[in-house]
This record gives C-alpha cells, sequence and structure tokens, in this order.
C-alpha cells in the first residue's frame, strides 16, 4: 500500500511544495510544529532512511541543506532543527523546523494551525529563495 507521501509524489495528493528535483521533493507540513517546518522525502520509496544506500542518503541530506538555507532565509529562527523520526509514515523522510527554542522541536507538543493563504504564500516565498 502506497503512504501519503507518495500519494504526495505521484500527485494523487496537494501539497505546498517547496522545492524538487528527480530525487527528492520537499513540501510544507499540514501539521507544524511552527510556521515553516518542512518535509523532505525520496521519491523511491523506502521505509527506512538508513536502508537508503550511502549515495543518495548523501544526496538527501544535501537537498535537505539548500531547503534548510531558503528556510532560514524567509522564516525569522536562530537554526533550522532536524529531526528523523520515521514513526509517523512509513516512507523515510526529515524534518526541517526553525527553531528559536529547543522547546520547537517538541514532536509530542502542540502543532499550529495556519491558513491555507499562509501555507500557499509560505511555500512561494521559500520557493524564491530555493538555489538546487
Amino acid at each position: 500500500m502506497s503512504s501519503i507521501f507518495q500519494k504526495i509524489i505521484d500527485g494523487e495528493i496537494p501539497c505546498y511544495k517547496i522545492a524538487e528535483n528527480d530525487s527528492f521533493l520537499a513540501f510544507l507540513d499540514v501539521n507544524p510544529l511552527v510556521k515553516g517546518h518542512a518535509l523532505v522525502v525520496p521519491k523511491k520509496a523506502v521505509d527506512y532512511i538508513f536502508d537508503m544506500d550511502n549515495e543518495h542518503l548523501a544526496a538527501m541530506h544535501l537537498f535537505a541543506k539548500q531547503v534548510a538555507i531558503a528556510i532560514k532565509k524567509v522564516i525569522p529562527c536562530v537554526k533550522i532543527g532536524v529531526a528523523i523520526i520515521g514513526l509517523e509514515v512509513p516512507h523515510a523522510h526529515i524534518h526541517l523546523v526553525p527553531m528559536n527554542a529547543v522547546g520547537d522541536l517538541n514532536f509530542a507538543g502542540p502543532r499550529v494551525k495556519l491558513s491555507e493563504e499562509e501555507y500557499t504564500s509560505t511555500a512561494a516565498v521559500i520557493q524564491q529563495h530555493i538555489t538546487l
């Protein structure tokens, strides 16, 4: 059965896309910890990130780096936190979370609610800073 991320990759479910290349897709999390929280996923389905071959895993992190740099230019924050949890969706992914405090990476904490317009405008302005 196809994961929700695979359905997003395949265009069956819409997303707030930030960046894309032949191997990876980055989009805003629809249940974010903070505004600007994004996900980076490989287009080739793999459940556990450390089952990826070294070259693909390294490329995914370099792709995530470019997305993180763009997010930091747009969202006021001290740093972009990185989390790899992998329990919520059976498809490897990296969380990129704008942080001003350690608590901003609390996945058990409350989530922020954003309007459709906030998602759309945030994705669009981050896209303008992507340099892949």
